[in-house]
């Protein structure tokens, strides 16, 4: 019970130093823990300062604001590619199923899975 709880805190921290990086970065102003912290202190958020410090470093030198729009118009992961997909002549079984005309495809199992069994 007690690590849902610490969970639950950990995202109301995450949440409100997001929202306080933020509001900075709409004002132009640098993202510090000590900035960080005034806001939350403004909101009457009490956040540990790890999660300001956290912040702070991740996104110093960095702008917030470039971060948020690279996201969502970030494209696909380059040298990724697609599960390739086999193609198979319609009117040929797939293997291992019977077909719809009550032959049997290629398969190798005799009895099906329940023979595992005994």
């Amino acid at each position: 019970m007690s690590t849902d709880v610490t969970t639950a805190a950990n995202i109301k921290a995450e949440t409100a130093v997001s929202y306080a990086a933020l509001i900075l970065a709409d004002e132009g102003i640098d993202c510090t823990a000590e900035k960080l912290q005034t806001v939350l202190k403004a909101a009457n958020v009490d956040v540990e300062p790890i999660w300001t410090t956290l912040f702070a470093k991740a996104l110093q030198g960095k702008e917030v604001k470039d971060i948020l729009t690279a996201v969502s118009t970030s494209a696909p992961e380059v040298g990724r590619s697609q599960a390739p997909v086999h193609e198979q002549n319609q009117d040929e079984p797939i293997k291992g199923t019977e077909s719809m005309d009550g032959e049997d495809g290629d398969s190798d199992m005799e009895g099906g899975i329940f023979d595992l069994f005994g």
